[in-house]
């Protein structure tokens, strides 16, 4: 008996060592996908964010349906429809990308609502000192606005990027050959899942931990009362 589970264990172990490369592969496009999608979101998000203070009705309120119709219609409907419905119009975009810009646009509605509620938490007596000393719209987001809502919404995109990393396996229902579609992949031609798929859920332990551990160091290394933007 103790002889027959060592020879599973060192089975399992030459096996799980043999399928490593091949699952990193997947993980550089999970990475990939992560953080391009991240991009999209902190970028586009700050956009809508800053559209939706306008004071021009004709521009807040369609950013403003197009951040609910994004934060409550799903991901795979999203993904489906970029990637399926599409191409029916003339536009196509490689699998991929189409994952990241889809990935980043839902996020980006979210990241929206961060942004804005960072901006809200800035004394009224800021906007006023600005405008008071005649600053620009632009030098005053970049020297008075931004240094303190970043400290602000940093714990909150933490949260956000470590979600979106676990949502990257969504991509692989339109042929995205990320992490998991690589695991489900070696399972299906082995008849062997377990290994597989353990690999990947202590990859992504590990990862999100990491993350956790970055965020977390970053958050104590910015000023809490904001940072010098030049």
């Amino acid at each position: 008996m103790i002889l027959g589970h060592e020879l599973v264990l060192s089975s399992s172990a030459a096996f799980a060592w043999s399928i490593l490369p091949i699952l990193l592969i997947g993980l550089r496009t999970t990475l990939l996908a992560m953080f391009a999608g991240f991009v999209i979101a902190v970028v586009v998000g700050m956009i809508f964010a800053l559209l939706r203070r306008s004071r021009w009705k004709p521009v807040t309120w369609p950013v403003g349906f197009v951040v609910e119709f994004l934060r409550n219609t799903p991901l795979l409907m999203q993904l489906f429809f970029l990637y399926f419905v599409l191409p029916e119009f003339g536009v196509t975009l490689p699998a991929f990308w189409t994952g990241t810009t889809v990935l980043g646009l839902q996020y980006a509605a979210y990241v929206s609502e961060v942004y804005r509620a960072g901006l809200d938490a800035l004394p009224k007596g800021q906007w006023e000192a600005a405008t008071a000393l005649n600053l620009s719209k632009t030098r005053t987001y970049r020297t008075v606005v931004l240094p303190q809502m970043i400290p602000r919404v940093l714990p909150a995109l933490g949260n956000y990027l470590i979600s979106m990393m676990k949502d990257t396996p969504v991509l692989s229902t339109i042929t995205v050959v990320e992490m998991l579609n690589l695991a489900n992949r070696i399972g299906d031609r082995t008849f062997e899942y377990l290994v597989p798929l353990s690999m990947v859920g202590a990859i992504f332990f590990v990862l999100t931990c990491v993350c956790s551990a970055l965020l977390r160091g970053l958050e104590r290394f910015v000023p809490q009362k904001g940072i010098a933007l030049r």
